[in-house]
């Protein structure tokens, strides 16, 4: 048997082989692992890409938010920006929290667009998640009111456990 690659656990391609701290020959064992072409099994690679198109050109009400939100890191709060979940991408997502931050235009408000929402909704806590959703114009309109509804939502999550 060929020794294990030197890149072996650090990035590089999976080899199939461990080789613990024993003796010469002792604890060699085969991995049937396969290696991954995607970064994560929940997402494809169309997934990926449109969620990073989606980053690259964002809405202002999507950027102000962002802003407010990435200053929630001091206080515990790291969320991610148009992170895929599940089959769909969210504004923004807590993944210690398992929260779920939506902006919602003037488009969430016709009937179709709202069974729309609440079938997604479903879903993904039926996943495990929890969304909020919030108008568009809260980010500039009411910016203070927006962080302390996430703040205080997110503190009523960790209560939960």
């Amino acid at each position: 048997m060929s020794p294990p690659s030197p890149l072996w656990g650090r990035g590089g391609p999976a080899t199939g082989v461990f080789v613990s701290r024993g003796r010469m020959g002792e604890g060699v064992k085969a991995l049937k692992t396969p290696y991954r072409k995607t970064r994560s099994l929940a997402r494809t690679a169309g997934q990926i890409a449109r969620a990073r198109e989606f980053r690259q050109t964002p809405t202002e009400t999507e950027r102000a938010a962002w802003h407010l939100l990435r200053g929630l890191r001091s206080r515990g709060f790291k969320f991610r920006r148009r992170h895929p979940v599940g089959p769909y991408i969210a504004d923004f997502f807590c993944t210690e929290l398992r929260l779920i931050v939506e902006l919602d235009g003037s488009v969430h408000g016709q009937p179709s667009q709202a069974r729309g929402d609440a079938r997604r909704d479903a879903h993904l806590k039926s996943m495990g998640y929890t969304v909020r959703r919030f108008s568009n114009g809260i980010a500039f309109q009411a910016p203070d009111l927006f962080v302390q509804e996430v703040v205080r939502f997110g503190l009523l999550m960790e209560a939960r456990g």
